[in-house]
């Protein structure tokens, strides 16, 4: 009897264990595929940087050979250089993984500073460091192109032929408007689900009677937080973006109408985890409260609410991961076109859903999905620490 219990204990714990290592061990994979692809692109630059490079076209007034430029000793050897032209040339890749010719050095007196906009003579343009040569074309000698490498170009700007035009591009593949349209996202979802939220789980845990009404209410609740994203999606599209149509505050799929639906998916969540955090209130606070005179109203606005930001905190927590790692519903409201420009009455994509375009792109860019997939997880621990401490505190202060 006391073997087989024995031996049943054992093997559940077996089990229990077999899980924890097979769940540590896929995390760990996950992880580790994302720190060794996108670890190297994530730097400040792509966080500031816009995803759609400008270009230019710019043609020398004149031109006379740099006399001075010749090849700086300490230049690397990696770069290519054409003394003629004070230009040092590498072959790279930029961030959505496709091989460009990038300038890594300029000499000070080389005659490429002093271009023009072949379309506005009377506008400057400067070719600056980092930057993107597209394609450079002579008077006197075929064009030089991307795809036969930086090798080739500078062996065609030392054959001694004259340039006419450069055309050249900014880097590009930055994330910046991505992130804007994340953080917007989050503060119109928030301003919107947390009151509503709140005051519903107010009304569930302490206002409303306990009747058959109050328990389908709250059976339909659980209902809708299983409900796959991709339906409240459809129900963004086909309801709130044409809401905001009617009531002229958009044109079309905006932030406002993904806000609204991100409002939908996440008021169960905040509404349950808001509802537990003022269950965990004990009753004796309530009576005492009442006992000294106070009405229900202050009660709950006095007493028990403030003994459960706490939980209320974790419920913005939860909110926020769920806002940062949507992407099925959004896709529908807001499309994956990729904007530097956001305005909230217009669409945009979201960090999750920049992923997804990326992912869609033939070839995949696997390692721009990685570094922003790198981000979110990063914000995601920041925010989660942050919220710790931030209840921590709370719980002193309370006692």
């Amino acid at each position: 009897m006391y073997k087989k219990r024995n031996m049943l204990d054992g093997l559940a714990k077996g089990f229990t264990y077999l899980g924890a290592l097979t769940a540590t061990f896929f995390l760990g994979i996950i992880l580790y595929f994302i720190m060794a692809n996108g670890l190297g692109r994530f730097n400040l630059a792509l966080l500031t940087s816009d995803y759609h490079a400008q270009y230019f076209n710019g043609r020398p007034l004149r031109f006379e050979a740099c006399e001075t430029c010749e090849r700086p000793d300490d230049l690397s050897d990696d770069i290519l250089y054409a003394p003629q032209y004070g230009l040092g040339l590498s072959d790279t890749r930029d961030r959505g993984g496709n091989t460009v010719i990038q300038v890594t050095y300029m000499h000070p007196d080389s005659p490429l500073h002093n271009l023009v906009n072949t379309n506005n003579l009377n506008q400057p343009v400067t070719i600056a460091i980092d930057t993107v040569i597209t394609r450079i074309s002579y008077t006197d000698h075929p064009t030089s192109l991307t795809r036969r490498g930086a090798a080739s170009m500078i062996s065609d700007l030392e054959s001694g032929a004259t340039i006419y035009e450069v055309s050249f591009s900014t880097v590009g593949g930055g994330i910046r408007g991505s992130l804007i349209t994340t953080l917007i996202l989050i503060g119109l979802t928030l301003a919107m689900v947390m009151p509503l939220g709140i005051a519903t789980a107010i009304y569930l845990c302490e206002l409303a009677p306990i009747n058959r009404v109050t328990s389908t209410l709250r059976s339909l609740i659980e209902t809708l937080t299983g409900v796959p994203s991709i339906i409240y999606g459809l129900l963004g599209i086909s309801v709130f973006v044409p809401l905001t149509i009617r009531l002229n505050l958009t044109r079309g799929p905006s932030l406002i109408a993904g806000a609204m639906t991100l409002t939908v998916i996440l008021l169960p969540v905040v509404i349950r985890t808001t509802e537990e955090a003022l269950k965990t209130i004990p009753k004796d606070y309530r009576l005492a409260s009442l006992a000294l005179g106070a009405n229900t109203t202050q009660t709950v606005g006095k007493v028990v609410l403030p003994n459960a930001i706490p939980g209320i905190m974790t419920a913005v927590f939860l909110a926020i991961g769920r806002i940062i790692g949507e992407s099925a519903a959004l896709i529908f409201v807001l499309g994956t076109a990729v904007k530097d420009q956001v305005r909230i009455q217009e669409n945009s994509t979201s960090l999750a859903v920049h992923i997804w375009s990326m992912m869609t792109d033939e070839p995949a860019n696997i390692e721009l999905s990685s570094t922003i997939a790198l981000l979110i997880l990063i914000v995601v621990l920041i925010l989660n620490i942050g919220v710790k401490l931030t209840v921590h505190q709370l719980k002193r202060k309370t006692g």
